[in-house]
């Protein structure tokens, strides 16, 4: 009786831990349901005082949200400032933008997506003196904006710019001309893309001018691609894109006076706008400063043009063999003089002008380059940025005097850190994370970098990790083609290193970018993970051209796209494929966009070095991709042929040797199915077998309706079947 009792208790405390072990298995359909998102920290503001921020917390499940108003000193004062209340006619908000003196907030209620950026929406204004709330418009409209003064708000609809009287409700059409060939007041599809903005209006200080872009779009070749839907007949969504060495529309600069009703264009000197990346008003003045770029995007300048008076004057210039970078870090002191950052000694610096644009010093120099240039702050002359100068893999947050002295560290020194500001420079809301710790928000002081409070932390995610054996990033680097690489490795949690394991290379490679990062790195990476614990090393290598190692490291693709970044991923096979634990004969390599592009290229032009590869939306020759992007690294196919077809995989696909998986959205505006189409007719062509997949009207995420998850079951299965 005593043994059957014993054999009871083993047999239910095998059960048990079969169990567990059942459950601590990391899952596909678990990763992509993101049930290992961290918690974060939305909408933060900082509200004009200094004293006090905002957050926005939202319950999409039950539709409800709130905006807080939270103190920095006190963690006990917390008040709702608005929040959804059907009875008081308040409905769920997902997004909120206050005015200027903070009495007004503009709340988004229902939005539309476009492309990446742009949206339809519906929005209302809540005004915190009456409690009351009105719908900016009836109508689907785009990016509405409160005038400074609080009295106006301008929105886009229908591609015409519109302004709305507050006191009066009247509302004024500014354009009649938008149509399909014609915008104004948003960007054209490639803009959006590869500028990165939408809203492109701005109201001046005084609140009695609107200056805006104006696209003719008329010269701008149609795409087309086919949507095939619910119903009966599929039909064909067109919109305008300029492939390289196309034409763009032609971009011109207004200015709307709202007392004398009249739209007046902005002329700069021999108008030299063909594009025009940024603009916007100095802060407190009616001085509109507007970025122009040429068409090789080698030559930036920064103009300022007086209102109403049209006056211009040309401030800085930046010239390259290469390219310039355009970027957001442009702040405005109350004496005009700017702070801007720049690659001119090889690295991303920040400098100090005077208003009329003469250089009064390079505050931050060294081998390293900063990454965000956050505020100023005048009452200690200090200037707080985020850089690399501790590690390239990660993030530090400084503060440094005006003078270009006295710097001190303001967050962790390893990890990737950042901060949001107070209005007036006396807190910071400090996030970190690293390759073992989500997202966590400390607050700071910024007196003494001391911690105030902790605001948020993933303790339970990182808990709830630590059932499933997950391996770590092990960092290093690797030597390349004469280059010190960054890269990591991942091994399975029990690894031997008597065995061989088959070796996945993981890459996106394009130019700037970066991927071996201290970070916590979300759903893709806990699938590489999950993979690796199946008994594979997965590694990923940021070879030549990408970012934050110096301009000359990331210029030097420029006119060659994917000939360096191939080169050096190939190589960086070979070497690890010497090593004792690696199976040479066994070696992967996937990618995305542009890492789809260099997976194809890779098993091409390798040598056999890649077994097999998964190519998910690849580029396949850059004429078929848009010319902002592209023309910045390549100039035009007219200007370089042999760099676009020497570098394109479809004039290798008679060296497939591998296993290929090709993977696309047919809805994909951005990298467009058409490169998929034309690389399986090479293969086709060249009488090799292949697997690929379409997703029908999926966009260049892949995502919607199970997509993701099905996507990668089906690289998941892909990887197992042939590596």
């Amino acid at each position: 009786m005593a043994a059957m009792k014993r054999i009871f208790i083993f047999l239910v405390s095998f059960s048990v831990l079969t169990a567990h072990a059942q459950q601590a298995e990391l899952t596909i359909k678990s990763i992509f349901e993101y049930q290992y998102e961290p918690e974060r920290l939305e909408a933060i503001r900082s509200l004009s005082d200094g004293q006090n921020y905002t957050v926005l917390e939202l319950d999409r499940k039950n539709q409800t949200a709130q905006i807080l108003k939270k103190s920095y000193a006190n963690p006990n004062a917390t008040t709702i400032l608005l929040e959804t209340d059907p009875q008081k006619g308040i409905p769920f908000f997902t997004g909120y933008a206050f005015s200027k003196d903070e009495s007004k907030v503009v709340l988004t209620l229902e939005e539309i997506p476009i492309y990446r950026r742009s949206n339809f929406g519906h929005y209302a204004l809540y005004d915190f003196n009456t409690k009351t709330l009105e719908a900016v418009s009836e109508n689907w409209i785009q990016e509405p904006q409160l005038a400074p003064d609080g009295k106006k708000i301008a929105f886009v609809k229908e591609r015409n710019l519109y302004y709305k009287d507050l006191t009066s409700g009247q509302v004024t059409q500014i354009t009649f001309d938008g149509d399909d060939q014609t915008i104004n007041g948003i960007t054209d599809w490639v803009y959006e893309e590869e500028f990165g903005f939408v809203r492109a209006f701005q109201w001046n200080t005084a609140s009695d001018h609107i200056a805006f872009m104006h696209f003719d779009e008329s010269q701008v070749p149609v795409f087309s691609m086919d949507v095939y839907g619910t119903d009966l007949y599929p039909f064909p969504y067109t919109f305008r894109y300029p492939k390289a060495g196309e034409s763009n529309a032609v971009v011109g600069l207004k200015s709307f006076s709202l007392k004398t009703q009249q739209t007046d264009a902005i002329k700069l000197e021999s108008d030299p706008m063909y594009y025009l990346p940024r603009f916007s008003f100095v802060p407190n003045t009616n001085i509109l400063s507007i970025r122009t770029l040429n068409r090789h995007q080698n030559h930036l300048r920064l103009w300022h043009v007086e209102l109403p008076s049209k006056s211009t004057k040309l401030i800085l210039e930046e010239k390259e063999d290469t390219y310039v970078d355009v970027h957001d870090n442009l702040k405005y002191l109350d004496d005009q003089s700017f702070l801007w950052t720049s690659e001119k000694d090889g690295y991303n610096h920040i400098y100090h002008y005077s208003a009329s644009g003469k250089l009064i010093r390079q505050i931050t120099q060294g081998n390293w380059e900063v990454t965000d240039l956050y505020q100023y702050n005048p009452k200690t002359k200090e200037v707080y940025y985020a850089s690399v100068e501790q590690t390239t893999i990660g993030r530090a947050v400084f503060a440094i005097k005006i003078n270009g002295k006295r710097k001190r560290l303001l967050s962790h020194s390893s990890g990737y850190n950042g901060a949001t500001f107070s209005a007036d420079g006396s807190y910071y809301i400090h996030s970190y994370s690293d390759e073992k710790t989500p997202s966590t928000y400390l607050l700071r002081s910024t007196k003494n970098a001391a911690v105030v409070r902790t605001l948020l932390n993933n303790d339970a995610l990182k808990e709830k990790l630590t059932a499933y054996n997950l391996p770590e990033k092990e960092f290093g680097t690797l030597e390349v083609n004469g280059q010190s690489l960054n890269m990591y490795l991942l091994k399975p949690h029990d690894f031997d290193p008597n065995k061989k394991y088959p070796l996945l290379l993981f890459q996106y490679s394009g130019p700037g970018s970066q991927q071996v990062t201290d970070r916590w790195g979300g759903t893709r990476d806990l699938w590489h993970k999950m993979l690796v614990n199946q008994g594979y090393i997965i590694a990923c290598i940021d070879g030549r051209g990408t970012g934050f190692k110096g301009a000359a490291f990331k210029k030097v693709t420029y006119k060659n796209l994917v000939k360096y970044e191939a080169e050096d991923q190939i190589e960086a096979a070979r070497i690890l494929g010497t090593r004792s634990y690696i199976d040479a004969s066994r070696v992967g390599i996937w990618g995305w966009s542009f890492g789809g592009h260099m997976a194809l290229q890779c098993l091409l032009t390798g040598q056999g070095v890649f077994s097999m590869a998964v190519s998910v939306a690849p580029v396949t020759n850059w004429r078929f991709y848009d010319t902002i992007y592209t023309e910045r690294y390549m100039q035009t196919p007219q200007e370089n042929p042999e760099g676009y077809d020497l570098n394109s995989p479809l004039n290798y696909a008679h060296q497939l040797e591998g296993k290929l998986l090709i993977v696309h959205g047919s809805g994909d505006d951005n990298v467009h199915v058409q490169n998929t189409m034309r690389m399986v007719n090479a293969l086709i062509a060249a009488d090799k077998q292949f697997e690929w997949l379409i997703y029908p009207d999926r966009n260049h995420g892949i995502y919607g309706a199970n997509a993701t998850q099905h996507l990668f079951t089906k690289i998941t299965k892909f990887i197992t079947d042939n590596l």
